[in-house]
């Protein structure tokens, strides 16, 4: 997952001024950015306008825009990764107070005027330059500057409740504290080394937390049903009746906001800027595919049904969400002798971690450093022992292209899933200088014992070469302006290169370079591996229909009329007009769906951005998968690029063709 902290001043609409920011308790340096923001801003607009040029007017813009990113960024940052909870809410009230500034900011006329007063010039540009024009200027429409002033100080109260609200809903599941109460008999079959991770309650009691790794285990490993049942649903309630409420107040002031700017619906409003451009777009792309995908769907679930069959010798047994991932897995062992536990066994962290950069330094010429020695002399906090910091250089001419963090292990009060967060962004300054961008790679990885190294699934080790192709889109950018840098792409874009990586840890020649033993430091073997191959598209088709399952739980939300939703019957009645299960009577799935706070109206693009992903890896499959001419062809029309260029004319530029969808459909072992 790719995640932007939205304090860039046209990702959003931000900001209150420093004068007359509204946040209780705001950190003085935040308050001081925003005064420093309000400068230049005043700077911009006394220009007169007969002397506007790009650089004093749009330029300007960019920069004051990656000044306030670069002096705050950071601190909004700690609120998923700190294990200081003032210093978390220090973050969170940072956020809500740059956000509201930069709302006001986006309908101060006195700046509106100033940026129309040069466009009207019709001034020759291209490149960057011509495209940060346009978007400006849309983007100024999207936020109300041509609406009458009542309407546009009503969209400004939207947008700051909004951004409170989003804040609150996303704190709500990383501070949950759901539980589940377990005996050693009821967690019968799950590994040794997760009942090593939970703590004991009176009464030889396990205290089962809802983090990923934990979770994950018990679905795949737990004998009982009824536990597998017990975590399934209390994880489909984290979040709870709050997080419900306040979705629900969410959506109606969505649909507001966007019907007051003239959109039919919420839908229509948040990805007019994307690939996709509005609702009927995204409903066609679901309609055509859901009878493709129900056909794999079907073999899947009557393999999987038949396998819980056989097990409990119950032949009138139903199938049911939390018996997928345990029957796979039974699968996975019985029929092409893949034991995952023993797989894990071939991914101690630190080679993967070593592979990855070998990899990734062969490919795109590049090298990787450990600096985090030197962090404080950069002016980066480190700010727990497991995190590291990495420069990036290129391997050609020694240039510092950026920098990585990585922080891997679970915690307390830490951000519980994978995502990448750009923190800055490359920039060039007006003296010819160049901003380096920054990104920070956070999951949640087993932590390694006293006799075990940390170990990986190889579901994780697809997860952690995700979200690193996702840091380096952030490093390797080219884009000259802030607003275009790195992952400042299409938002049902942005998954693509990401996506793509994915698919080099299926490969032998990749995992013979990092894929040992953590005892013997043997290879993974060739029959091991051909038997993961054979099962990579072992419930394909209900993997897949779960991903529809969000993406049109999404839509439903943001195209109701009036923006009115009861969120839990509808999540609840749609998993099986989409899925093939019955309808999971007492969950509310969508209070922890975090995706619907930034990826809103647009959780179609993971199924969508996987049709490009998978059709641009042709090329590396063609070339070489450790090709590094296809990787430099592949940095270069793709990576390098960022947001400076149409997404579909930059892989067309880069296929050589129009775009296809058949490698997408055998990715998943689908066909027409």
């Amino acid at each position: 997952m790719l995640t932007k902290l939205r304090t860039r001043f046209w990702a959003i609409a931000g900001l209150v001024l420093a004068a007359t920011v509204a946040v209780a308790d705001v950190p003085p340096k935040i308050t001081e950015a925003i005064a420093k923001a309000e400068s230049a801003v005043q700077a911009i607009v006394k220009i007169p306008n007969d002397q506007r040029t790009f650089d004093n007017t749009l330029g300007a813009i960019d920069d004051l825009s990656v000044r306030l990113d670069n002096d705050t960024s950071l601190t909004i940052f700690m609120q998923y990764v700190s294990t200081d909870a003032k210093q978390r809410q220090d973050a969170r009230d940072a956020e809500e107070a740059v956000s509201n500034y930069l709302i006001d900011l986006s309908k101060r006329e006195d700046l509106y005027n100033a940026v129309k007063a040069y466009a009207d010039t019709k001034p020759a540009l291209s490149g960057e330059q011509k495209r940060f024009l346009e978007f400006t200027m849309r983007d100024y429409r999207r936020s109300g500057m041509m609406l009458d002033a009542d309407k546009r100080k009503r969209l400004t109260e939207i947008e700051k409740e909004l951004q409170k609200m989003s804040t609150d809903f996303q704190t709500n599941i990383y501070e949950d504290e759901t539980v589940v109460m377990l005996t050693r008999a009821e967690l019968k079959g799950v590994p040794v080394d997760t009942l090593h991770t939970m703590k004991m309650a009176v009464g030889g009691l396990y205290v089962v937390p809802m983090d990923g790794p934990t979770f994950s285990a018990i679905l795949d490993y737990a004998d009982n049903e009824l536990t597998r049942q017990k975590v399934w649903t209390e994880y489909k309630r984290r979040g709870g009746k709050k997080n419900a409420n306040l979705l629900e107040k969410i959506l109606k002031l969505r649909w507001e906001g966007a019907t007051l700017l003239g959109y039919k619906n919420t839908v229509d409003y948040e990805i007019e800027t994307r690939m996709a451009k509005n609702s009927e777009t995204v409903a066609k792309f679901y309609q055509d595919l859901k009878p493709v995908v129900r056909k794999k769907a079907q073999l899947d679930y009557n393999e999987l049904l038949a396998a819980k069959k056989a097990q409990t010798g119950n032949k009138n047994a139903k199938l049911y969400p939390w018996d997928q991932s345990y029957y796979k897995n039974r699968l996975m062992m019985s029929k092409y002798a893949v034991d995952s536990q023993k797989v894990a066994e071939y991914f101690p962290v630190k080679a993967v971690f070593d592979g990855l950069f070998q990899i990734t330094a062969s490919l795109y010429g590049i090298e990787f450093k450990d600096v985090t020695a030197n962090a404080s002399s950069l002016g980066l906090p480190i700010w727990h022992p497991d995190v590291k910091l990495w420069a990036v250089t290129d391997k050609a001419n020694g240039e510092l292209l950026g920098h990585i963090y990585t922080d891997l292990h679970p915690r307390e009060n830490k951000y519980n899933h994978a995502a990448c967060w750009g923190l800055q962004s490359r920039k060039v300054w007006s003296d010819g200088t160049v901003q380096k961008p920054l990104a920070a790679l956070v999951t949640n990885f087993t932590k390694p014992t006293a006799d075990k190294p940390s170990l990986m699934t190889h579901d994780e080790v697809e997860t952690f070469f995700h979200e690193f192709g996702h840091a380096l889109h952030n490093v390797l950018t080219k884009a000259n302006y802030g607003r275009f840098s790195g992952t400042a792409v299409a938002r049902d874009f942005v998954e693509a290169p990401s996506q793509m990586f994915e698919n080099w840890v299926w490969e032998p020649s990749v995992l013979k370079l990092f894929a040992k033993h953590y005892k013997t430091g043997q290879p993974l073997s060739p029959a091991m591996l051909q038997g993961m191959k054979n099962a990579q598209t072992l419930g394909s088709g209900l993997e897949t229909e779960h991903q529809m399952y969000y993406g049109l739980t999404d839509q439903a939300y943001h195209t109701a009329p009036g923006g009115v939703v009861d969120t839990t019957k509808v999540g609840v009645d749609l998993l099986h007009e989409v899925e093939l299960y019955p309808n999971p009577i007492g969950t509310m799935f969508q209070s922890s769906f975090g995706h619907l706070m930034g990826y809103q109206g647009a959780y179609y693009g993971y199924l969508w951005s996987l049709v490009y992903a998978q059709d641009m890896f042709e090329r590396f499959q063609e070339k070489g998968i450790l090709s590094p001419e296809a990787g430099a062809y592949y940095r270069e029309k793709i990576l390098s690029r960022g947001g400076t260029m149409d997404e579909m004319d930059m892989l067309r530029d880069y296929l050589g063709r129009e775009p296809r969808t058949d490698a997408f459909l055998k990715h998943l072992g689908l066909k027409k």
